[in-house]
């Protein structure tokens, strides 16, 4: 019997609550998804926050980019109002807040920790959340991904028992040459290369396919006959009963 396809809650439950907070967390742990993916970057003082952008103009009533804040400063800005209003009280959250979160439910509900490095460096990333990963337990719940290939090879370099997958957009046809000194244990690819000839290759060498960001029922029906092993999704309660 095959196993069924598992829904990640993308950025938390981000269709309705502010994106990356806890609000958004707690609401992708109470609908019971399977996987909570998520987005890290580093703050001036070193410190891993849980943001999607570089900077925090979009997410919050601040400005300026993460790296140039530190933490005692940006903890402080509203990243939930720019949603709606009722979240007036969420913040940028810390990796550790969430690791504890999940750490305190279902212990099979996995934390899929995107390192956001592709645009701005962060030398000290990989090893930080390495760092927290071991102090909270949690390495056996987490896969790492990045777009930044090089990112991938120094989790490897730094703990090669800690679950990897590549990020990137569109079909390269050269995916496989630049998988092959990776070691990945999946793929988080989108609806468009699942749906290729050249995704169903790389899922029939037995390299698991995550799919991103899926909210139409059309798409999800189809990677469901595709048999993905993962949707990403703004909205995981759609789904959840569709598998």
């Amino acid at each position: 019997m095959k196993e069924k396809m598992k829904i990640y809650a993308h950025r938390g439950v981000s269709g309705e609550y502010p994106e990356n907070t806890m609000a958004a967390f707690k609401a992708a742990v109470a609908m019971g998804a399977h996987g909570i993916e998520l987005d890290v970057q580093l703050t001036k003082d070193g410190q891993v926050v849980v943001i999607h952008d570089e900077t925090i103009d979009r997410t919050t009533d601040g400005i300026g980019y993460v790296k140039d804040l530190e933490w005692d400063y940006l903890r402080k800005y509203d990243a939930g109002s720019w949603f709606d209003p009722a979240f007036t009280q969420e913040s940028i959250p810390l990796l550790e807040d969430v690791l504890d979160l999940l750490k305190d439910h279902d212990q099979s509900m996995i934390i899929n920790i995107e390192l956001k490095n592709d645009i701005v460096e962060y030398p000290d990333l990989e090893d930080k959340v390495l760092q927290l990963l071991t102090k909270k337990e949690m390495k056996e719940r987490a896969v790492v991904s990045s777009f930044n290939r090089d990112s991938i090879l120094k989790i490897k370099q730094l703990d090669p028992t800690v679950e990897t997958a590549f990020l990137f957009e569109g079909i390269p046809t050269d995916i496989l040459s630049l998988i092959e000194p990776l070691d990945v244990g999946a793929l988080h690819c989108e609806f468009i290369f699942a749906q290729s000839d050249l995704g169903r290759k790389v899922k029939e060498m037995g390299i698991p396919l995550r799919v991103f960001t899926i909210n139409s029922p059309e798409e999800f029906h189809l990677l469901k006959i595709a048999d993905v092993e993962v949707v990403i999704t703004d909205y995981p309660h759609r789904f959840l009963h569709q598998r």
